[in-house]
């Protein structure tokens, strides 16, 4: 337990470095004193309405996150699935992809409804935002043809042609990844009588049959077309999001909606890294897409890049941190209800 738990703190303070190298390489060549002019001129009436809708964006995920739960028979409350959602973010400030984790923990707690069950909707969410996600790629490929694809070509171009000089040996790694997996599947399935005598099977079968019926959660859903509507809400805020902060610099005030979904789109690789809170990631990428798709000054790129996630990063710990309250204090405890 003591080992496992020094191995995480080295795994999270090594992901620490990571992202504390990419901030550092996003603003060594800047002039700092003209990024703080920015930060100290900025109009941050436009940051206010961003942070707005990234809330409204945060109360359809919980009314979206509903639906899920109580196709599996369980009621929940919108203050209940908001406080939940609105404390994974928190976590993922501090933890890269504990959120998810967290979220369930903290609702499985107050609401009594079994952690593996809710874990399993949250997979089925995060599937159809993936699936969100390449369309607006796929818009923002299509709308910008030219410009995204000869960044695509120089970000990913040396990687590409280092894969297909190295084919053979991708070729072989993958093959004998598979060959692993079928002969391991074949050793269980031989084992199975084995398998089934040892002590924890029983509840590592359960855990796995709650968290099937989860992700699955979304075909037995009545109100399949609502949750596509929110699904939709949620991702054209995250849009407005993203975009009304590029009028807050004069620099950035040009940039059209469908920049703004550029900026989504890639950036959110930067959210996604497993670095805590996007720090460094986040800053880097974003700069990089000002920069190299659209000829923004440096300098202004990386205060829109710093503002931007600072203004994310303090909207989930404020908000993250009253939830926390929140979820104590006003929530109170609900026994599940069956259908």
């Amino acid at each position: 337990m003591v080992k496992k738990r020094i191995v995480s703190i080295f795994e999270y303070l090594f992901f620490l470095a990571i992202g504390v190298a990419l901030l550092w390489l996003s603003f060594r060549k800047l002039d700092m004193h003209e990024i703080w002019i920015d930060i100290q001129e900025a109009e941050y009436s436009w940051l206010v309405i961003a942070l707005f809708f990234a809330i409204l964006s945060h109360i359809i995920r919980a009314l979206r996150w509903n639906l899920l739960i109580n196709s599996l028979g369980y009621k929940t409350r919108l203050s209940s699935t908001f406080f939940a959602v609105m404390i994974g973010y928190l976590a993922n400030t501090a933890v890269p992809r504990m959120g998810e984790f967290v979220r369930c923990g903290v609702l499985s707690k107050k609401e009594k409804i079994p952690f593996n069950s809710l874990f399993g909707t949250v997979i089925s969410e995060r599937l159809f935002d993936m699936i969100s996600l390449l369309v607006i790629i796929f818009l923002v490929i299509v709308f910008q043809m030219e410009l995204v694809g000869d960044l695509l070509e120089r970000l990913f171009g040396p990687i590409l042609e280092s894969v297909f000089s190295n084919v053979w040996s991708i070729t072989f790694f993958l093959v004998g990844t598979l060959v692993f997996l079928l002969l391991l599947i074949w050793i269980v399935w031989k084992s199975k009588e084995w398998v089934k005598s040892l002590s924890f099977y029983q509840k590592l079968y359960d855990f796995l049959i709650g968290l099937w019926e989860g992700i699955i959660s979304i075909g037995k859903m009545r109100q399949k077309g609502l949750f596509l509507l929110y699904t939709v809400a949620i991702w054209s805020f995250y849009g407005i999001m993203v975009y009304m902060p590029v009028l807050m610099l004069s620099e950035t005030s040009h940039l059209t909606f469908i920049d703004g979904l550029t900026i989504l789109a890639i950036g959110s690789l930067g959210i996604v890294a497993p670095v805590p809170g996007g720090i460094g990631a986040y800053h880097f990428i974003v700069k990089a897409i000002l920069v190299e798709l659209y000829n923004i000054d440096p300098n202004a790129a990386g205060s829109f890049a710093a503002i931007t996630h600072a203004g994310q990063t303090l909207l989930n710990v404020v908000i993250g941190g009253l939830s926390y309250l929140g979820m104590g204090i006003l929530s109170r405890k609900q026994e599940p209800k069956n259908e």
